[in-house]
């Protein structure tokens, strides 16, 4: 169910990582499915440092405001401008629609996160 393509947090972000070190972020279909609608997305600056774990901003559905995490340290090299006018779009693709690109500190912290079977068992 799961892209296997992609690496997860237990905070239900995923992580896609691209040649030439850089990574894309954004929710599962789990969270999609949890928050229901997606209404709002607020992104970080560009240029921004984030540590892994930390907040990088938030996500406002038709039930709930939620925080968004960094599945690993990195700046932050651009933002998905499209989710400003087409929020919605993190409900019909959740893993086809990034929220942020990230040039990450190191490899090692997305080597310690879920594979997608690791993550299917404890999204449910």
């Amino acid at each position: 169910m799961y892209p296997t393509d992609l690496k997860y947090t237990r905070d239900h972000e995923w992580i896609r990582l691209e040649n030439g070190g850089e990574a894309l972020v954004g929710i599962t279909d789990f969270a999609q499915q949890q928050l229901g609608d997606v209404v709002f997305v607020e992104l970080p600056e560009v240029g921004r440092t984030l540590a892994r774990g930390e907040s990088f901003g938030t996500i406002e559905s038709v039930k709930a405001v939620s925080e968004l995490f960094a599945p690993v340290s990195g700046e932050v090299l651009a933002v998905n401008g499209d989710l400003a006018s087409h929020p919605e779009r993190i409900n019909t693709a959740p893993h086809d629609t990034w929220m942020i690109r990230l040039r990450p500190t190191t490899s090692a912290e997305a080597e310690e996160l879920l594979t997608a079977d690791a993550y299917t068992a404890i999204a449910k």
